[in-house]
């Protein structure tokens, strides 16, 4: 009995002309990842991906949860396939079905024809399945509301596929097909989920990390490292830069009003970053701010931060309470890890009364009073970079 994957598309079903673009890297995408597992066939007909193992010897269990997690698929299932006549239906079904209904008690069996060729209808094809169930299990009840297990068989092109239930995928659409962003990446709760979020949207991520040694340690560092690390799972493999900010918190403490600190160093923030993205060829900024959060993400504070930016700036947490972003956090992955107790950059020299209500001309006066364009050339001097995949060793 040979078994598949079918993953069903999500939104792209919707593109029109540009379909087959958004199809074409979808299909890279699994290739990828099916690359590093075994070897199998991955092909795309009827809006639908069909993984196929090349040997019984490939690791189905892996792919399938590597399938769950592509962007671009509502629905992924593990389905046996058969030749297209009852018979074989029936009989293949037999074999296939008895380990997912152990333990239920209800079940409902349906079918999606097609091909219209094939001489029963839907109606009349889930029917004969659901015989086939209740003569193996006749203690089963039918139960077309609230099953326990939902029995489809999908008569395609060229072969017909049973399977029991369908797992949820990751929806969005497919990573890369919106550009490329840069992430703002800390060791906290929110950039994770933000830059989450925006690869669901089709867009392919690098990170940034700005650290401050020695006011923080390599442990931050690699905790953020495998923050990314998690967010591959997802998101694909990412360019993670780091650039240190120490020299330059340090001149803003000893020469600026200390209640403009935390305005002062992310504007310096925004500018590195906007240099990088320049570098890496990403159009816009993702951050995992929220509005009210904390000091300096007030509107007001947003304001003077992003007046410090030449691009786009993505904020999809920004509507969001903690609550939502924790628990987006929990099905990432990455809560666990970003509760750690390291340290980031952000967190030194925290000052005690920090601007919420900040006027640009004020804050900008308090800039004329730092070697602005050296500690813009020193903190970029200090960049290097990594790549960080969840295939690494």
């Amino acid at each position: 009995m040979k078994e598949i994957i079918l993953c069903k598309y999500g939104e792209i079903i919707l593109k029109g002309a540009n379909r087959s673009r958004f199809e074409s890297i979808l299909l890279r995408e699994v290739r990828r990842r099916a690359s590093h597992i075994g070897k199998f066939d991955v092909r795309a007909a009827q809006s639908t991906l069909y993984i196929t193992p090349l040997s019984d010897f490939e690791d189905m269990d892996e792919m399938f949860e590597q399938a769950k997690h592509v962007f671009g698929f509502v629905g992924v299932s593990r389905a046996a396939v058969a030749e297209k006549s009852m018979e074989d239906i029936c009989r293949v079904a037999r074999e296939y079905l008895p380990p997912y209904l152990a333990g239920a008690k209800r079940f409902r069996a349906e079918a999606k024809r097609s091909d219209k060729k094939f001489p029963l209808k839907s109606p009349e094809i889930g029917a004969e399945i659901g015989g086939v169930i209740l003569s193996m299990r006749p203690d089963l009840k039918v139960d077309l509301d609230h099953p326990d297990v939902t029995v489809r068989v999908e008569i395609r092109d060229t072969a017909a596929y049973i399977h029991a239930g369908q797992d949820r995928g990751a929806g969005g659409v497919p990573l890369g097909s919106s550009g490329r962003g840069l992430l703002l990446l800390s060791g906290g709760i929110d950039s994770p989920v933000a830059g989450y979020m925006m690869a669901r949207r089709g867009l392919a991520l690098d990170a940034l990390y700005f650290e401050s040694i020695p006011y923080t340690s390599d442990r931050a560092r690699e905790k953020v490292a495998s923050l990314a690390r998690i967010m591959t799972e997802y998101c694909g493999p990412i360019r993670m830069h780091v650039i240190s900010l120490t020299k330059i918190q340090e001149a803003i403490r000893d020469n600026c009003e200390e209640d403009y600190f935390t305005l002062l160093l992310r504007r310096f923030m925004m500018r590195l970053s906007c240099r990088m993205a320049e570098r890496c060829g990403a159009s816009a900024l993702i951050t995992g701010e929220s509005l009210g959060q904390v000091a300096s993400q007030t509107m007001a504070a947003l304001t003077v931060t992003e007046a410090a930016a030449d691009r786009l700036i993505f904020r999809p947490c920004i509507g969001m309470d903690k609550e939502e972003i924790v628990r987006t956090a929990r099905h990432i992955g990455t809560f666990e890890t970003s509760i750690l107790p390291y340290e980031d950059c952000c967190t030194v020299f925290t000052p005690r009364h920090p601007k919420t209500q900040p006027v640009l001309e004020k804050v900008i006066a308090q800039e004329e009073k730092l070697d602005y364009d050296t500690l813009l050339e020193e903190a970029w001097e200090s960049r290097f970079s990594m790549v960080v995949s969840q295939f690494e060793g």
